[in-house]
């Protein structure tokens, strides 16, 4: 990622879009604040700093729809077994978030209002920094454990939201006592330990600047990983809780399903957006104003299904093989663009299953099985959201569903699944601050 012509490449990508953006909204140095304006439901992305490397720079600080969230998770930072914190990727880290060099001046130096936190910032939309992620989980139970680590830890959360403007922390610990990621049973009574150090630095930092930091965190959705967390302690001091409804099927099952039902399948894992909720709501007794339900702007393709049956659904002899030959680029994990982009090509034919209000594609040709959301079953899930009175959502990731003009003309036509929560929630029609010519 460091190849001079990439580098030279990108850099020009960025600044042009940006000075595009900017012609197109007035001249003056103003800056407006990043309170956020009211809103009825959060609409929150997560936004992968390595995703600024693909799709010839289409997605940029500059030329995000800013208007289909409220927050933006920036992922992910890591932490080493001492407690320190920091980014995984110098220079995405240093573009998104510092902005575009400015090679005229003594280095670092940096274009004003150029990073991804001044871009949302003028939107009205706030950006956290979540750390740890399903390979960065490691260190998170011997920090959490040893007291003088933990402390260290939350100092470092208090300095990286200085140091960034970051508005809050989201921790992304795949899981407390998961063994395979280094946790241990002990993890059920320290990760609360470790969760209220944070908010109690964080706290303290904010108080310093007036402003309300956030804690949220994200959670698995299966018994074990729901069991192993302490909720009455952690509802009384977190903002909010992020259930990641999604990977609920995928190779690791027995049978082809889905990855994102909103339902209980009639068959096989039951696991579903409406399982989760139930859980955490009346098992857990955690306020539904406080859980923000998840939306895949991706999906799960399986592939080599025998003979002809025309539904592979609850089939179980695709041998937990991924379809990493048609959807190889995300090694058989496609965002919502790219499953679009192949299913015309591929034969695909759309089914709905209405138990579980979801669709999947199945292509007997390539013996190829795809489960995924399209708009109809996004709205489906926003309007449960709004039903049973939930704080919002959360997205993996946040520009899944960016629809190209054309693939590959660098600009974008639409995002189609998002739109159905922006329309549902009607966060089109609250107001935003004023977006005027950024400053140079």
């Amino acid at each position: 990622m460091k190849n001079g012509k990439l580098i030279l490449m990108t850099l020009i990508a960025l600044i042009s879009f940006s000075a595009l953006w900017s012609q197109a909204n007035g001249k003056s140095d103003f800056k407006s604040s990043n309170a956020q304006a009211p809103v009825a439901k959060q609409i929150i992305g997560y936004f992968p700093s390595w995703q600024m490397y693909k799709r010839n720079n289409l997605v940029n600080p500059a030329m995000l729809d800013y208007s289909r969230y409220t927050i933006l998770n920036y992922s992910f930072f890591k932490t080493d077994t001492n407690g320190n914190v920091g980014g995984t990727d110098a220079w995405a880290d240093s573009m998104l978030l510092r902005g575009i060099p400015d090679l005229g001046r003594p280095q670092p130096a940096y274009y004003p209002n150029t990073s991804l936190i001044d871009h949302a910032h003028l939107h009205g939309v706030k950006v956290m920094v979540s750390i740890g992620g399903w390979t960065l989980s490691d260190n998170f139970s011997r920090i959490a454990e040893d007291p003088i680590k933990r402390a260290h830890f939350a100092h470092e959360c208090a300095r990286i939201l200085q140091e960034y403007q970051f508005d809050g922390i989201d921790i992304d610990w795949e899981y407390p006592t998961f063994a395979e990621h280094s946790g241990r049973a002990i993890d059920r009574e320290t990760y609360p330990v470790f969760m209220k150090a944070i908010r109690d630095s964080i706290d303290a930092y904010g108080k310093t600047i007036n402003t309300k930091m956030l804690l949220t965190g994200a959670y698995g959705t299966g018994e074990k990983q729901m069991a192993a967390i302490k909720w009455d302690v952690m509802k009384e001091f977190m903002d909010y809780f992020n259930m990641m409804t999604y990977d609920s099927n995928g190779p690791w099952s027995d049978d082809a399903n889905h990855n994102s039902p909103l339902y209980n399948p009639s068959k096989g894992y039951q696991g579903s957006m409406d399982q989760t909720f139930k859980n955490i709501t009346q098992k857990y007794h955690v306020p539904a104003e406080k859980v923000n339900l998840g939306i895949a702007l991706y999906g799960r393709a399986l592939r080599g299904f025998n003979g002809t049956e025309p539904v592979a659904l609850f089939r179980n002899d695709h041998q937990h093989k991924v379809d990493d030959v048609i959807f190889a680029e995300h090694e058989g994990m496609p965002q919502y663009y790219n499953i679009m982009e192949e299913a015309g090509k591929h034969g695909y034919k759309e089914y709905w299953d209405d138990v579980s209000k979801v669709p999947y594609l199945i292509s007997q040709e390539e013996q190829s099985f795809v489960s995924y959301d399209n708009p109809r079953s996004v709205k489906l899930k926003a309007e449960y959201v709004v039903a049973n009175k939930c704080a919002g959502v959360i997205m993996w990731d946040s520009y899944g569903d960016y629809m190209e003009t054309k693939p590959g003309s660098g600009f974008v036509a639409g995002t189609p699944l998002v739109d159905e929560l922006v329309n549902t929630f009607g966060t089109d029609k609250l107001p935003r601050p004023r977006i005027k010519k950024i400053w140079y």
